[in-house]
């Protein structure tokens, strides 16, 4: 991954810098998505329950349903690549990966939750929390193993092409026939 460009930058600071900087523009976006003051005549109550809300969801048809899920599960799901990106880490746990990165969505859902608090016209849901979390796993299951394991061989690929080549045999190599020494 610290493999030198052309212009003398590395490749994995590169791709981190990107990833920083595409994580940073999601969670601006998703902030302004989830903090902004509602105007709304009523409110709900929290849903602290889990899968209450899918629930309630389902009840209003196949094609509401469908919409909000879709929602809850797309809210953070770009995070299940920005994380890993920021990291930039390519020789990494599959497992550890997924579970680093399912257990940072689930911290940052959890503190937009905790912010919604304080937000008129916006309410606390523990369905949204489990949404983002699987919506995360799904994106980082589907694309980052992928991903990886065609750096990790574009990586071998070029770093066999940097090493020198053997050079060909040129034959047998000679011998000096041994002398005895005289007594």
């Amino acid at each position: 991954m610290q493999r030198q460009g052309s212009n003398g930058g590395s490749a994995g600071i590169r791709v981190r810098v990107t990833g920083g900087v595409l994580l940073v523009a999601h969670l601006a976006l998703v902030a302004w998505i989830t903090l902004r003051p509602l105007d709304v005549p009523w409110v709900s109550a929290a849903n602290l329950r889990p899968f209450a809300g899918i629930r309630a969801d389902l009840a209003l048809g196949w094609q509401e349903a469908a919409r909000r899920i879709g929602e809850g599960l797309a809210l953070l799901a770009p995070l299940g690549v920005l994380l890993p990106m920021a990291d930039g880490r390519l020789a990494v746990s599959p497992l550890a990966s997924l579970a680093r990165t399912v257990a940072a969505g689930a911290l940052l859902s959890l503190g937009i939750e905790l912010l919604q608090t304080g937000v008129p016209g916006q309410v606390v849901d523990i369905d949204s929390i489990l949404l983002n979390m699987l919506g995360v796993a799904l994106v980082h299951l589907a694309v980052v193993p992928v991903v990886r394991a065609r750096l990790r061989r574009r990586a071998e690929t070029l770093h066999r092409a940097a090493l020198p080549r053997e050079e060909a045999p040129q034959g047998r190599t000679p011998t000096i026939p041994r002398v005895g020494i005289a007594p």
